[in-house]
C-alpha cells in the first residue's frame, strides 16, 4: 500500500462535527492524518464522537474539543488540548460558519457580531495560534472554508454573511503574504450551495432546489465530499506552491453572468 498522502500528520477542523466540516475530517483521516474534531454545543457532542469514531476507523488518532471558536480563552484552551493530545498543528481547517437570513434593514448588531466572530474572528484566532508553531518548524498549511459569497452576491437576505465571507478572502491573502516565506501556505475553498444540515431547511422547498440546480452551470449542486476533496490537496505536499489562492468548488457558479431567476429572495 502506497503512503497516504497526510500520513500522520496532526490536523485541527473547527465546526467538524456536521456537514462541509465532517466530510473534511473524514477525508483528512482517509489520507492518514490525526484530526482534532470541533464542535460548539453540547448538543452537538455525541455529534462529533460519532465523527471520531469513523475518523479512527482509518487507523489514525481522532479526538474532539469543544470551543467557541469565536471566544479567545476557548480557543486557546481548544489549541492546548490538541497539542496535548495530538501534537503541534500541522494542518488548520477553518471551516466553522454561521449564515443566519437577515435581510440588511432589519439586521441587528447580535447577528452582525455573530457572523463575524464565528466567520471572520475564528479564523484570525485560531490561525495566529496554529503559525506560532509553524513558524518554528517552517512548514504548514491553513485553509478557509469560504463560500461563493466571498466573490458575489449570492442572495438579497444575507449581506453580513457575504461581507464576512469576503474578509476571509482577503484575510487569506495577507496571512499567505506574511506567512509564505515560513513555508506556510494559506488557502481557501469556496463552495457553492451544498446540500448539508446547514441548508436543509432552506432546500426542503422543490422549487429552491431547483432553482439552485439550474442556476449552476453543471446543473446539480456540490457535495460536502467535493469540498473535503479540495482540503486534501491543498493540505498535500501537491499543493506547496499554491498559496494565498481561493479554490473555487462550485461547478463555475462565479465565472458566468447571473440571470434573474438565478437567486430567490426567502
Amino acid at each position: 500500500m502506497s503512503r497516504r498522502r497526510l500520513e500522520d500528520r496532526v490536523a485541527l477542523v473547527t465546526g467538524g462535527s456536521r456537514g462541509i466540516g465532517e466530510a473534511i475530517v473524514l477525508r483528512l483521516a482517509e489520507e492518514g492524518a490525526h484530526v482534532a474534531i470541533n464542535y460548539t454545543s453540547d448538543r452537538s457532542q455525541p455529534i462529533a464522537e460519532n465523527v471520531m469514531k469513523r475518523a479512527q476507523q482509518w487507523g489514525g488518532r481522532a479526538i474532539v474539543v469543544q470551543a467557541d471558536v469565536g471566544d479567545r480563552e476557548q480557543v486557546n484552551a481548544m489549541f492546548a488540548k490538541v497539542e496535548r493530545e495530538l501534537g503541534a498543528v500541522e494542518i488548520l481547517v477553518n471551516n466553522a460558519g454561521v449564515a443566519p437570513f437577515e435581510p440588511f434593514m432589519k439586521l441587528t448588531d447580535e447577528t452582525w457580531d455573530r457572523t463575524f466572530n464565528t466567520n471572520v474572528k475564528s479564523i484570525y484566532m485560531c490561525s495566529q495560534l496554529a503559525a506560532k508553531g509553524m513558524i518554528e518548524r517552517k512548514s504548514g498549511k491553513i485553509i478557509n472554508i469560504l463560500s461563493t459569497a466571498s466573490l458575489v452576491v449570492t442572495s438579497p437576505v444575507i449581506p453580513h454573511y457575504q461581507a464576512s465571507k469576503a474578509a476571509g478572502h482577503m484575510l487569506t491573502k495577507g496571512m499567505a503574504i506574511e506567512l509564505g516565506p515560513y513555508n506556510i501556505n494559506v488557502n481557501a475553498v469556496g463552495p457553492s450551495t451544498v446540500d448539508t444540515d446547514m441548508c436543509t431547511e432552506y432546500l426542503a422547498d422543490p422549487a429552491i432546489r431547483l432553482r439552485e440546480e439550474e442556476a449552476n452551470p453543471m446543473k446539480r449542486l456540490g457535495t460536502a465530499k467535493q469540498i473535503g476533496d479540495a482540503c486534501v490537496f491543498l493540505a498535500s505536499d501537491e499543493a506547496m506552491q499554491v498559496n494565498g489562492h481561493l479554490l473555487m468548488v462550485d461547478g463555475g457558479l462565479t465565472v458566468k453572468a447571473a440571470q434573474p431567476q438565478d437567486h430567490m429572495e426567502r
